[in-house]
């Protein structure tokens, strides 16, 4: 009776899976509205710490996957403070010492700011599609949105996380949760994306939760106070003088 049951279910089963959207299409789109030539953007993390909070506020430049620079704002202790990415070199100046450095190696996987945030994965804006391959697993809803539900397996080594598995909007497309794994399977991080508005013809979170899952705490929220696409950068902007302009 078991073994006919479960034969009666396959053929379910099997329907259900091909009803499902093809994954690379869905990362595809994902990757249009999350990516643009260009990007300058305005936010501030919350940082919620065990005894306080603190909020940093910076602006951020990025240019395609290989070029980016953000500049610190507040508070005053972290004012003037300059990162610069340019492919996979990560240098940072620091106001208080007069000082260029280059951040490599394990060191990129150090918290910013004592944020959720590592410094890799404020580097890190490749499209998903050149760095995983995505099947869709499920249908969930979260807060009235369908999404489906994806598992990313990466398919480069350089990524600095194996798998992930994200809830897509269904009709945005736009990640609304993820998680985040290594290599033997652990848990390392869960982002939460809020406050979805469209910006010309794309969809766009301006708010994200950072949740290290190692560590205690509420997170870290990077919430964007501006945002802009697609307008020209000036070259110097994404050059070492710029760091100590």
């Amino acid at each position: 009776m078991k073994s006919i049951l479960t034969m009666a279910l396959i053929p379910v089963i099997i329907t259900s899976m091909l009803n499902f959207p093809d994954a690379g299409e869905i990362i595809e789109k994902v990757d249009k509205n999350m990516r643009a030539k260009t990007q300058i953007m305005e936010s501030k993390m919350i940082i919620h710490g065990k005894r306080n909070e603190r909020e940093v506020v910076s602006k951020s430049y990025s240019e395609g996957t290989s070029k980016s620079f953000t500049e610190y704002l507040s508070p005053e202790r972290e004012k003037g403070t300059k990162m610069l990415k340019l492919d996979d070199k990560l240098w940072i100046y620091s106001p208080e010492t007069d000082r260029t450095i280059q951040l490599s190696g394990h060191m990129l996987k150090q918290s910013v700011m004592g944020s959720d945030l590592s410094y890799e994965d404020m580097m890190e804006n490749r499209k998903l599609t050149e760095m995983y391959d995505a099947k869709v697993i499920a249908e969930e809803t979260i807060d009235g949105r369908k999404t489906w539900v994806l598992e990313l397996n990466a398919k480069v080594v350089d990524v600095p996380y194996h798998k992930r598995k994200m809830w897509i909007d269904q009709e945005r497309f736009v990640p609304l949760k993820e998680e985040l794994y290594a290599k033997s399977g652990q848990l390392l991080k869960k982002t939460t994306l809020s406050n979805i508005k469209q910006i010309g013809n794309r969809w766009f979170p301006m708010k994200v939760n950072y949740k290290d899952m190692l560590n205690d705490g509420k997170g870290t929220d990077y919430i964007l106070i501006d945002v802009k696409f697609d307008e020209t950068i000036p070259e110097y902007i994404f050059s070492k003088a710029s760091l100590k302009k």
